[in-house]
């Protein structure tokens, strides 16, 4: 079967997902089209299903793609303290998430357009990050360093503080990444230690 032209499978297949992600993350999965992909891409629209069965499939890969990145990136470093894994958590979730912004949008604004089986995966993958934290928490509070009353609630809770940091951040503004990844680190620290407030 002769392939499109201009059709490269090693240059266009990624180029669809970039494409993809960008238009999810601006206009929101359901009202993009397969059509508006191609056009982004620069190919037929039936040319698209060369590189994806379809469009769910396709928000899918992307999320998977993203959460596989994420925990495959995540600091492991059993051997360290629980505040020095901490702060490395909290450095890492900045960092990562920064680079990714339009990643990191999908990833949270879209699970509702999830196919029921594809939902269970990425929950899965989700859970699997969130356990990653809480681990450190439950160390953390066993070491008699963290007073932590509820560890699956913090854990929510600091991963919601720290992803928030993509809807401001500009690298271009008043604080530079290390400023704000210190400052977090400072409020977590606080927030998870005996005594402490934010």
């Amino acid at each position: 079967m002769p392939r499109t032209i201009g059709s490269h499978s090693g240059i266009t297949g990624p180029r669809v997902r970039s494409a993809a992600l960008a238009l999810f993350a601006r206009h929101g999965f359901a009202a993009v089209s397969m059509r508006q992909i191609a056009a982004e891409v620069g190919v037929q629209a039936g040319a698209l299903y060369n590189y994806t069965p379809d469009k769910q499939s396709l928000l899918f890969d992307l999320m998977c793609n993203h959460m596989e990145e994420l925990l495959a990136a995540l600091p492991k470093e059993s051997d360290a303290s629980a505040a020095k894994q901490l702060e490395n958590f909290v450095r890492f979730h900045i960092a990562f998430h920064h680079e990714r912004p339009d990643a990191v949008f999908i990833a949270y604004m879209e699970l509702r357009n999830l196919a029921p089986d594809n939902f269970t995966v990425i929950e899965g993958l989700r859970r699997r990050y969130e356990t990653a934290l809480e681990t450190i928490l439950r160390a953390g509070a066993a070491e008699g360093v963290f007073s932590v009353q509820d560890t699956k609630v913090a854990t929510l809770a600091v991963i919601a503080m720290l992803t928030g940091v993509t809807t401001w951040f500009r690298a271009e503004g008043r604080l530079s990444l290390r400023a704000v990844q210190d400052q977090y680190w400072d409020m977590v620290h606080r927030m998870v230690s005996p005594g402490g407030t934010v």
